[in-house]
């Protein structure tokens, strides 16, 4: 597990026109390590996760002030092209979102526009690697050339998992990838986050706190916008330091 840090987030503001949807945010998230969002609906923590790669930046009425570093690089930064960005931030949406394309497609189309593959056998590679990191290759390796949408809900969660890691990216998002999956598919995604933890850096958002808790090292507590808490996981579940958080965690607010 590292101890370096790997995106550091300060004085971070979301507007949204003139409400305020994040108030002066501050974070250092670990390099390889999973972070949890976690905190009542609205509190703003799938804002801040979109803050990460820019996708806030598709809604005109939002502005976003503040530095985010990731490296020496402040990924706010108006001169920093957003789909290169996009392709070090990978995102996991909360409803699996396949191309309608072949599985094999779903996985090589990144690589591909992003130049990370110049024949058909580097493609195979990648395509092979990213389903067997995603623990999907067993179940799919007979039939790469289906349609992705005849997948099940958790097979096709897992390939956009593999979509994302296709591409090489240094962190990924997660935003609720379990909340529309049964519970044997969410044991599989979690398995899946534990593994991929040791390539990547994972930031996820779940509105389940014992997933909090099985996945991550750290786990954040937002409400109203406000940055509560941040920790070591078992130290918010067990001995949080501040009472909202022990409110929520209790059950008492939520």
């Amino acid at each position: 597990m590292s101890d370096t840090v790997k995106i550091l987030a300060s004085d971070v503001n979301v507007f949204y026109d003139t409400k305020q949807a994040l108030h002066d945010i501050n974070i250092d998230i670990m390099d390889r390590q999973v972070t949890a969002f976690i905190g009542p609906s609205g509190c703003g923590k799938s804002t801040f996760l979109r803050c990460f790669n820019r996708m806030n930046d598709v809604i005109p009425s939002c502005r976003v002030d503040g530095h985010i570093m990731m490296g020496d690089e402040n990924i706010n930064d108006q001169a920093l092209d957003p789909v290169f960005l996009r392709a070090r931030v990978g995102m996991v949406f909360q409803k699996p979102n396949p191309f309608p394309k072949s599985i094999f497609e779903n996985v090589a189309y990144g690589p591909r526009i992003h130049g990370l593959v110049t024949n058909k056998s580097e493609a195979e590679d990648i395509v092979v690697d990213s389903l067997k990191r995603s623990g999907l290759w067993n179940e799919v390796h007979d039939r790469l050339h289906d349609p992705a949408t005849g997948l099940s809900g958790g097979q096709q969660q897992r390939l956009c998992i593999a979509r994302a890691i296709a591409v090489q990216p240094e962190v990924l998002l997660m935003d609720e990838p379990c909340s529309a999956l049964d519970p044997i598919a969410t044991s599989i995604i979690e398995e899946l986050i534990n593994d991929l933890k040791d390539r990547f850096t994972i930031i996820i958002v779940t509105h389940s706190m014992q997933q909090a808790a099985r996945v991550s090292q750290k786990t954040a507590y937002f409400h109203l916008g406000h940055l509560i808490e941040y920790g070591e996981t078992k130290d918010v579940f067990t001995r949080p330091a501040d009472p909202q958080t022990e409110a929520y965690i209790s059950g008492k607010i939520g």
